[in-house]
């Protein structure tokens, strides 16, 4: 069996921690994982490495790690390697790093059916250092407006996106979050708009899940395990 570890980037937002334990029980139902834990990189508790020991100690093998992160940034390339060694070491847990949430078109899907009538849509995220990131949005907001049909723009929170909402006409615009859970950032927008995913990412996270699973079960066949 294979329990489902989630990694969140964590946050003072003092709900954030039950919204992030909500998604990773319900993606762990829905795709009946044999455990689970909700992990955090900063800000909140457990960390990897005391989640991954607790799974281990209840009886737990191997897990598959989520991140719940959007983009390939700096925390996808560096922080989340480091804490998934750690925690493999410490733990002695056989720890698998599945795709995170991502920018493709489940996402896009998953922001579409939350969209309310408007003229306008703006997928309003945290913002990144990383270029890349940002073009990564820019993309998913791309993807909106063509399942929609109706013209969506990206807005960083970091790089004034709250402000420009705050500018425009709220009868003619619906602001779709793309924050994970509830977040110091996303209080910064009118409370019509401070609707983060939560659970409706449960769909995607219990996918990568499986996807990863299911290449464990490849790699064992190919090598004869």
């Amino acid at each position: 069996m294979t329990a489902l570890l989630t990694l969140s980037h964590g946050s003072r937002h003092p709900q954030a921690p039950a919204d992030i334990e909500a998604l990773t029980r319900e993606a762990a139902r829905r795709a009946e994982a044999s455990n689970y834990r909700a992990a955090h990189l900063e800000f909140n508790t457990p960390d990897l490495t005391t989640a991954a020991r607790e799974l281990a100690e209840a009886g737990e093998r191997e897990a598959i790690v989520v991140p719940l992160l959007f983009t390939q940034g700096f925390h996808h390339r560096h922080d989340v390697p480091r804490a998934l060694d750690d925690a493999a070491a410490t733990s002695g847990l056989n720890l698998h790093l599945a795709e995170g949430l991502g920018t493709g078109w489940d996402m896009a899907r998953t922001l579409a059916r939350r969209a309310r009538p408007a003229r306008q849509y703006v997928v309003y995220s945290v913002g990144s250092a990383d270029d890349n990131a940002n073009l990564a949005v820019a993309e998913l907001a791309n993807k909106v407006e063509e399942l929609t049909g109706v013209p969506t723009q990206e807005a960083f929170a970091t790089r004034g996106g709250a402000e420009m909402i705050r500018g425009e006409d709220a009868l003619d615009l619906d602001v779709l979050p793309l924050f994970v859970a509830h977040g110091l950032l996303l209080d910064k927008l009118p409370a019509a708009y401070q609707r983060p995913l939560g659970t409706a990412l449960a769909e995607v996270v219990a996918d990568r899940y499986l996807t990863g699973v299911d290449g464990i079960a490849y790699h064992r066949e190919k090598v004869g395990l």
